[in-house]
């Protein structure tokens, strides 16, 4: 049995609205969310989770996709949330994903910023060396994470038609090929769509009013019966 993983987290918003699981992207944390915070608490109870290496989580030294997966899962487990809402950045969108993929019982919606799962071949992450200053995160998970970019499982991408739960992707309006790759993504799954807003990788952080507008009209309202 793998080790349990203690993942820090931000808890915002009236304790009994309706659950959102923030997720970061590689080598950010909770604090990432910091711009967009209040303004999903006001209608909803957010968790922002610092992801296992990052922030003030547990940092094993083991890092991957599905690993984070299981550590969010879990999570949940121990928040007592069968059935959560995700919005994920960057890595943690593919966090998010594989979540759907493995346990769609549980989201409700899903928020992907600026990426999804990688399809092989299209990405090359050789890896980066180690910097000689310490980082706020631990530097091993970047080459992990890395290489499964390069190298990913190609099941994460075939069973994107399978994902049915409702899913925004939010495009940042980067390079031509990521905004076909993404319109690619949401054309493969049930019931997903595209918002194009150009504030390149970070959107919640570089356009929050308009990430903040896209999502809030995309997830249910307090009291829906559909979250």
């Amino acid at each position: 049995m793998a080790a349990t993983v203690r993942l820090a987290h931000r808890t915002a918003g009236v304790p009994d609205a309706p659950p959102v699981v923030l997720l970061h992207g590689l080598g950010d944390s909770a604090a990432d969310w910091d711009p967009v915070l209040d303004g999903l608490a006001a209608r909803w109870r957010v968790f922002a989770v610092d992801l296992r290496g990052h922030g003030d989580s547990d940092r094993p030294g083991d890092y991957s996709f599905t690993l984070m997966r299981d550590d969010v899962l879990a999570f949940l487990d121990t928040a007592g949330r069968d059935r959560v809402a995700l919005i994920g950045h960057s890595m943690g969108a593919v966090v998010a994903v594989l979540v759907a993929q493995a346990a769609p019982q549980r989201v409700s919606r899903l928020v992907l910023e600026d990426a999804t799962v990688p399809r092989p071949g299209d990405l090359h992450r050789p890896p980066l060396p180690v910097p000689a200053e310490p980082t706020p995160y631990d530097f091993a998970v970047v080459n992990a994470i890395r290489a499964q970019l390069t190298d990913p499982d190609p099941a994460w991408w075939d069973d994107t038609d399978a994902v049915a739960t409702p899913t925004l992707i939010v495009d940042g309006a980067g390079s031509d090929q990521r905004q076909a790759f993404l319109a690619e993504s949401a054309a493969r799954m049930p019931d997903a769509r595209v918002v194009t807003i150009a504030a390149g990788h970070h959107v919640h952080r570089n356009a929050p009013e308009e990430f903040l507008d896209a999502v809030v009209r995309f997830l249910p309202r307090p009291g829906a019966a559909s979250l």
